[in-house]
């Protein structure tokens, strides 16, 4: 299979394109991170009905891209599915949800736990047939997150890897299409949003999540805090926000939305 490279995929909640910052004409810009774009993409239709004349673009890229848009000013708020690292702090963080990551495969896949060293060790090339781990004798097709994304991120800080360590057959940006590759591929092994893994998964996609460290990887362990790769999912903005900006911030954490929250297989955040 040839390696796959996401592009940015834009869902829009209104126009194309808005002007960044342009709060008198009532438009923001949010872009980042793939895992929250779908949420976010819901609740600005939800404040859109409210605020009538109010658009509200969503744009993915990656959780980089959040940063460093914000950071130019190119986009009003940043998505970003990790805790902000030490260089980031400057900026100023909201929590809208709670997610994990899930180690997939496909649903017809005998292989029901791997550990940690034996995920180490398929990702890094050491193990490359799935009879060694339980499961049939086939080549293990190894799917890897591309760069600026805070699930490889995440993914490689619990296996405590560098990128340049992992030896992939297939590079994918977003959570869908790490799925897709996944169900399409009997062989394949991939990592993506917990959220965005159980949806699919009740809806019929031919994947399986796969516990770490003995925690089942579901929406209940990311809720009582048991699962090993849980991550909250922020916005992010350069500044104390103010204006329609604060509004929607406030509104994505509300419980005006938390029927949207869950509906993505996501754990909402209560605001005091």
């Amino acid at each position: 299979m040839k390696l796959a490279m996401a592009s940015a995929v834009m869902f829009t909640a209104g126009l194309w394109w808005s002007p960044v910052g342009n709060t008198a004409a009532q438009k923001l810009v949010l872009t980042g991170a793939s895992t929250i774009a779908p949420l976010a993409g819901e609740i600005a239709r939800r404040f859109e009905s409210r605020h009538p004349g109010t658009r509200i673009d969503v744009q993915t890229g990656g959780s980089s891209r959040g940063i460093n848009d914000v950071r130019n000013g190119t986009a009003d708020i940043g998505m970003v599915s990790r805790d902000l690292k030490p260089e980031e702090r400057g900026l100023r963080t909201h929590t809208i949800a709670l997610d994990g990551v899930a180690v997939i495969v496909h649903a017809s896949n005998p292989a029901v736990v791997l550990n940690r060293r034996q995920l180490i060790d398929i990702y890094t090339g050491k193990i490359v047939n799935w009879k060694e781990v339980g499961g049939v004798n086939s080549p293990i097709t190894v799917v890897n997150k591309a760069e600026g994304r805070s699930t490889l991120e995440l993914f490689l800080n619990y296996l405590n890897l560098k990128n340049s360590e992992v030896k992939p057959h297939v590079i994918i940006g977003d959570n869908s299409q790490g799925i897709k590759t996944v169900a399409g591929n009997r062989n394949a092994i991939g990592y993506v949003s917990i959220g965005a893994a159980a949806y699919e998964a009740k809806h019929g996609t031919p994947i399986k999540l796969l516990p770490l460290d003995g925690v089942a990887a579901t929406v209940a362990n990311v809720r009582n805090g048991t699962f090993p790769l849980s991550r909250p999912l922020n916005l992010v903005t350069r500044a104390v926000p103010g204006g329609l900006a604060r509004e929607f911030i406030d509104f994505a954490r509300s419980m005006e939305v938390h029927d949207l929250v869950e509906a993505q297989y996501f754990v909402p955040v209560t605001v005091d």
